[in-house]
């Protein structure tokens, strides 16, 4: 059988099922068990499933995070508008993180502060940053390759060499009770780490992701200012008891 025969094959089975075992697929396939234990992986990377202890299981949508191309084609305006916002909060000789993030990069252009100092995990980030003759460190680790983000054990590390006046952070998720989520746990922990460090933290959300809850928690909603473009009418007087809105 084909690898693309065995890919095709194990998605369906976990379609029907859910959740498969490995020895149930190398049962099914007559592959060897090192054959589907790399086959798994590939598919893993693919974000097409998820490994778990002794098999495989179908992705649920609370871990799935859309790749930069994709999450940059969607809701535009509404970016603008609240990277617009975001970059008013930035004042002259302001030391800030900028989060990996197509709504963090979106503020790059409207920072008009003088002798700011930026530290972001996103290497498109720093491209634009230089573009705009804007001091800027990019953290070193591992790069996230679907979103440009650079994440893991190093980057952690090298985040503890600086402080921050302030961080602006992405999110997929705002809720009132749940606080700030994201779908992978490892950029979950970066994002905290940077908020832990700043002295002031901003989570950028346009209203699709109002009432959304994804796998990773970030922290509480009154851990961080708010931006947004248009709260969402039902939902405003929930999250304004919990923390401040700046909208446009």
């Amino acid at each position: 059988m084909l690898t693309e025969e065995r890919y095709a094959a194990i998605i369906e089975r976990l379609h029907q099922q859910g959740i498969v075992k490995l020895q149930e697929l190398v049962d099914v396939l007559g592959a060897s068990e090192s054959t589907i234990r790399r086959d798994l992986i590939d598919l893993e990377s693919r974000q097409m499933l998820k490994r778990i202890h002794g098999g495989a299981a179908l992705m649920n949508e609370k871990t799935l995070e859309p790749g930069m191309e994709e999450k940059t084609s969607k809701n535009i305006q509404q970016k603008v508008t609240i990277a617009r916002l975001a970059a008013q909060e930035i004042e002259n000789g302001d030391c800030i993180y900028l989060d990996a993030g197509t709504t963090t990069l979106a503020m790059i252009p409207y920072i008009e502060a003088k002798d700011v100092t930026v530290v972001t995990n996103g290497l498109s980030h720093v491209e634009a940053l230089v573009s705009k003759r804007i001091r800027s460190y990019l953290l070193g680790g591992m790069m996230k390759i679907h979103t440009k983000a650079v994440i893991g054990s190093i980057a952690l590390q090298n985040m503890d060499n600086f402080r921050f006046d302030k961080c602006f952070l992405g999110t997929n998720g705002v809720d009132a009770e749940m606080g700030y989520t994201t779908p992978d746990p490892e950029e979950a922990l970066i994002k905290r780490r940077a908020h832990q460090l700043s002295g002031k933290s901003y989570v950028l959300a346009d209203a699709s992701k109002i009432g959304e809850i994804t796998f990773a928690k970030l922290f509480e909603l009154e851990e961080a200012d708010l931006i947004t473009e248009q709260m969402p009418a039902h939902w405003r007087a929930v999250i304004e008891q919990k923390t401040k809105i700046i909208e446009g």
